[in-house]
Formats: C-alpha cells, sequence, structure tokens
C-alpha cells in the first residue's frame, strides 16, 4: 500500500516536483492568485507556468499543504499530489 504524505515545506515541495520533471502552474481562468497545479511534461492549455516565488505566495497565502506519494503501490515513482488545507496541528 502506498502511503501519502503531507507538508508545507518549500524545498521537500519543490524537490519533489522537479525530480518528476514537473513545473509549478495555475489555472488561467482563475484569477489573481489561482488554483495551483503541479504540470508535468507538455503544457495543457488550460495552464500557465508561473515561477516558484509566486507558487509559493499563493501556497501560503491560501494555507494549502502538499499532500503526495513517493511511490505507487506497485513501487514505480508517483506522481500523485494534490493541494489540501493545512491541518491544524
Amino acid at each position: 500500500m502506498s502511503k501519502s504524505i503531507e507538508t508545507t515545506d518549500h524545498q521537500e515541495i519543490r524537490n519533489w516536483i522537479e525530480e518528476r520533471g514537473g513545473h509549478p502552474a495555475r489555472v488561467k481562468s482563475s484569477g489573481e492568485g489561482g488554483i495551483l497545479r503541479v504540470d508535468f511534461g507538455e503544457p495543457e492549455e488550460a495552464l500557465e507556468e508561473i515561477g516558484w516565488d509566486d507558487f509559493f505566495e499563493v501556497f501560503d497565502k491560501s494555507k494549502l499543504a502538499f499532500l503526495y506519494q513517493e511511490e505507487t503501490s506497485g513501487g514505480k515513482t508517483s506522481r500523485f499530489n494534490k493541494f489540501v488545507s493545512r491541518t491544524k496541528h
């Protein structure tokens, strides 16, 4: 069974995304700030690439956490990720 990890650590998030060939993006029609996404490979038409500083500004302002998996249940590198509301600790 694959395990999901939740983090708010910027460097951990950036490393995970870059190790999988991804880059930070947001949905074009989502207005200022926007809805964050991770874009892998060929850019999707509905997404626009943004810089890491802008990405993490929206991430922190929206009080998000990054939920991800290192490996699939079959042991392969996983690209599963999701932005969720930060849990209270």
